[in-house]
């Protein structure tokens, strides 16, 4: 509900709100070609998520950690008629990523559908004011437009949300859309014809449950660009780092100065439990049925920081994360729990400087 008189704050804004400081500063800067309807050309788009300091000084921060080739690839794709799918494993930033292009190239990220099982064809396509269709019969003003019809009235970004949940037949509605740029409304004998700018970016993955193959006819109309996880170490911790100190600054958590040690050690129990060996590949370790994600990691650090914050004195210790790690490792509380215990005793104990996180996470898991 909103009080007359006060502008309620938004818990997580759009990153165009967000960053809107940013991608003024890269439009004023910006002397490149942009495409039709860009709101910045393809190289700021590009700077804008990978990070880069403009001539007049401002500092652009990095928005996806990861290779430069990989983000480049995917703008050229918006360039182009081809559409984007951004596929990779759960927790390795392809919503992210999506809103953030969507917020550069279009300077508006909600036009969004967001996908499940029960995601009816109406949420891709148009639905219809019933109350209207019934006093009035069918006509454009009893229609109803989704994101992506508007997207394609507008030469806007449209984004679909795990492409792969939403059922066979809702995913093959995009094909005409996709392909002949088109969307029929055959109710009224009439077309929604997209305008030059329009163009439509769509996220998948293949690990989880309930995922529903894309046919090779809807394949084939997308350009697929993988996200890939972390390659190393430092390059994870830097991205939970940056993630934390934003959703602690949205949450107005206190910053925890000396907590990259815990970030550190969340992160390597995440890489080793998920690569299924210790960093220094001596050790060899089962691995957990969870997916054990980029995303999971921020999600517990930044629930740790909260403990601190309210029931500690400010600092992420090892007992802050503790709790959630466990709840990350152990899904299956049978072989989960079997896989983190022998993981605990074999690699955690012996480990120099890792005591209290032993104790930390022994005493949760009792």
């Amino acid at each position: 509900m909103t009080v007359p008189g006060i502008q309620p704050e938004a818990l997580r804004p759009h990153a165009e709100e967000a960053f809107a400081d940013e991608l003024r500063a890269l439009a004023a800067a910006d002397d490149r070609p942009r495409p039709a309807r860009w709101r910045l050309s393809p190289w700021a788009v590009a700077t804008y998520l990978l990070g880069g300091t403009l001539p007049d000084g401002t500092v652009i921060t990095p928005k996806y950690v990861g290779p430069r080739r990989t983000v480049e690839v995917a703008v050229t794709t918006l360039a182009t008629d081809r559409a984007l799918l951004l596929l990779g494993v759960p927790g390795t930033a392809k919503t992210w990523v999506s809103e953030h292009l969507a917020a550069a190239v279009s300077g508006d990220s909600t036009l969004l559908v967001q996908g499940t099982a029960g995601t009816p064809e109406e949420a891709v396509r148009y639905g219809w004011n019933y109350a209207r269709l019934l006093a009035d019969g069918p006509s454009r003003e009893a229609l109803v437009p989704s994101p992506v019809m508007r997207a394609m009235a507008t030469g806007a970004t449209a984004r679909v949300e795990e492409l792969t949940r939403i059922p066979a037949e809702v995913q093959d509605t995009l094909i005409t859309v996709l392909s002949e740029k088109t969307l029929p409304i055959p109710e009224l004998g009439q077309e929604v014809q997209a305008v030059r700018g329009f163009n439509l970016i769509a996220t998948a993955n293949d690990r989880d449950r309930g995922v529903n193959e894309l046919s090779s006819a809807l394949r084939r109309r997308f350009n697929t660009v993988v996200l890939p996880l972390p390659a190393t170490a430092d390059a994870e911790v830097d991205i939970v780092s940056r993630r934390v100190d934003q959703l602690g600054r949205a949450l107005d958590l206190p910053a925890a100065p000396e907590g990259i040690d815990e970030i550190r050690r969340v992160v390597t129990v995440f890489r080793e439990l998920r690569d299924g060996v210790t960093a220094d590949g001596r050790t060899k370790l089962k691995s957990p049925s969870g997916t054990l994600s980029t995303a999971e990691a921020i999600s517990v650090v930044t629930g740790g920081l909260a403990l601190a914050a309210h029931f500690g004195d400010g600092v992420l210790r090892a007992g802050d994360v503790a709790a959630g790690i466990l709840g990350a490792v152990v899904r299956d509380p049978a072989a989960d729990g079997l896989v983190w215990q022998e993981y605990l005793e074999a690699v955690v104990r012996e480990r120099d400087g890792w005591k209290d996180f032993y104790r930390a996470c022994r005493e949760v898991s009792a």
